[in-house]
């Protein structure tokens, strides 16, 4: 079977990361720099970062209405920290671009500043060998306020939702592709293959 590939936004942020770990995980990765590109994946990472300096530049390339439409039709879509930020449909602080897509309510910078980052073990809903525990690691690192009914949360930190998924949309606030840890990745590339094979399927 073909290797499906899986975009990865190279605005700004940890996108490198990201693309060694789809390699690693038997995808293949392709780093997106402009909207046209985004027909060449059949799923999205949006990586961590700046999330206000990335929301300016999807606005300054054209990038807000292509993701929305492209993850509307069904394309999943994987945001980590910056793009867990992005893909909410409300900050309960501040104002910045944002996809709209997700409904859940976002705090960013929640866990302090670039000094207070950390690394702590998470037991994760949903996601293979949930019994053993899910090293995190979390820089300025936002946390999920509060969920719509058709958000799943997938694992806490301090009682706040820190990884979850609506549809085809996955989040989680911390750095997966800074981890030798794969099990977050190929969850998403498990949701890339099944939404391939219903899209084949109904061609």
């Amino acid at each position: 079977m073909k290797k499906p590939t899986i975009g990865v936004l190279a605005l700004q942020g940890a996108f490198r990361e990201h693309l060694q770990m789809i390699e690693r995980i038997g995808a293949r990765g392709i780093g997106i720099k402009y909207p046209a590109e985004l027909h060449l994946c059949q799923g999205l990472v949006i990586p961590g970062g700046e999330s206000t300096t990335i929301g300016k530049l999807m606005i300054e390339y054209g990038f807000l209405e292509g993701i929305r439409d492209l993850v509307r039709e069904g394309m999943p879509v994987f945001g980590t920290c910056a793009g867990l930020i992005m893909l909410a449909k409300r900050l309960d602080e501040g104002d910045q671009p944002l996809l709209g897509l997700m409904d859940i309510t976002v705090r960013r910078n929640a866990f302090g500043r670039q000094v207070d980052s950390f690394e702590t073990e998470l037991y994760l809903e949903g996601i293979e060998e949930a019994d053993n525990p899910y090293k995190a690691v979390f820089i300025r690192a936002p946390w999920i306020e509060d969920t719509g009914p058709e958000v799943k949360v997938l694992g806490r930190f301090e009682g706040k939702p820190v990884i979850a998924r609506q549809d085809g949309m996955l989040v989680c606030a911390f750095h997966p592709e800074l981890t030798k840890d794969s099990r977050i990745h190929r969850h998403f590339l498990k949701m890339v293959n099944e939404n391939h094979s219903v899209t084949a399927e109904k061609g």
